[in-house]
């Protein structure tokens, strides 16, 4: 019985040797001695970097971002279905129909995330409505009034 959580072992002891390798030559190689100074700088290919290396970046480029991943890897799913629908509408009709509702409702689930993303103005790259604009942004009309 114990024979069956060999594999299970040997696959926990390859994942802690495989992550931790890497820390432990890391460390042995890496100098111990001068870590400060210009190492500690920001590094702009090449060029002596101007302001802070913390600056803040809008949300929005996140957002689009994220919305961008989420429907690219859903469109992904588009394709394994395409490759077996063929073979499952030859097998019958009832289980290429039910294959084809499944789809339907996948697609028309992702129409509506996109119309919702859209309404909601999260694709517009420039937001001009501002209920409560501060500094530079205090006299911008809202909402085009």
């Amino acid at each position: 019985m114990y024979q069956d959580f060999l594999p299970v072992i040997i696959f926990i002891g390859l994942a802690v040797a495989l992550v931790s390798a890497p820390l432990i030559i890391q460390h042995l190689l890496s100098p111990r001695h001068n870590k400060g100074g210009e190492k500690l700088t920001s590094y702009e290919c090449g060029e002596v970097p101007e302001g802070s290396a913390w600056v803040k970046f809008n949300v929005r480029f996140y957002i689009i971002a994220l919305i961008f991943l989420i429907f690219d890897v859903e469109v992904l799913f588009l394709f394994p279905w395409a490759v077996v629908f063929k073979g499952l509408s030859d097998q019958s009709a009832a289980l290429g129909f039910l294959a084809f509702i499944e789809m339907f409702l996948f697609v028309t689930i992702l129409i509506i995330g996109f119309a919702y993303v859209w309404v909601k103005g999260d694709l517009d790259w420039v937001k001009m409505k501002l209920k409560y604009g501060e500094g530079r942004y205090s006299k911008l009309k809202v909402d085009g009034k």
